[in-house]
């Protein structure tokens, strides 16, 4: 999981505790603008309680009011349209409702899905090629072939201002199997992976 040099491997926690906190922060702000966005589904919330409570007040009226005799249905009539009136009042407040809430929860998944995107796509493969990397070379480390191979990659791979400061033939004595020069730079791979060089028999 981490280095065996103590900066990388403070510099790695570092980086791990600030990328969780990171996520933690962006998970809270998008659940706050979810919460905060929802508020604006109180006017619907209320538009249709009223609307419900006067329609449901109407009918009842109009109920009643057709029970007189004679008259009672021409009566009821504009109870049930004034009713209907308020149902579509009340349907109109939920519909406002479904709406804002379909925003606070696509706002937050937005919010909170562009930080885990980044975290999922750039940082998570680099710490996880790291650790491939890393264990590969700690296992191989304390074996001849293993430092070897840790030499040559360290030939490919690094500059060659850090090349010429193991000396200016150090490919040579690699390629004539000189032991100093295979260690030297197998230590070199090591260190940039911030792994402590093999021990020596």
């Amino acid at each position: 999981m981490y280095a065996d040099r103590l900066p990388t491997a403070v510099r790695q926690l570092l980086t791990d505790l600030l990328v969780v906190i990171w996520v933690y922060a962006w998970i809270r702000a998008g659940l706050w603008i979810n919460d905060t966005v929802e508020k604006l589904a109180v006017p619907g919330q209320k538009l249709q309680e009223a609307g419900a409570g006067i329609a449901g007040n109407l009918t009842d009226i109009g109920g009643k009011v057709g029970r007189v005799p004679l008259v009672g249905d021409q009566l009821t009539s504009p109870f049930n349209s004034a009713a209907g009136a308020a149902g579509n009042l009340a349907e109109a407040g939920r519909q406002q409702q479904e709406v804002v809430n379909d925003i606070a929860t696509w706002l937050a998944v937005l919010i909170i899905a562009v930080p885990l995107a980044l975290v999922l796509f750039a940082w998570l493969p680099l710490r996880l090629r790291w650790m491939r990397r890393a264990g590969v070379a700690a296992r191989v480390r304390n074996d001849p072939a293993g430092k070897d191979l840790l030499a040559l990659r360290a030939l490919v791979s690094r500059p060659l201002s850090e090349l010429t400061r193991l000396g200016p033939d150090i490919a040579q004595s690699w390629r004539n199997g000189d032991a100093q020069a295979v260690d030297a730079l197998a230590a070199l791979e090591l260190r940039e992976l911030g792994l402590k060089p093999a021990r020596q028999v």
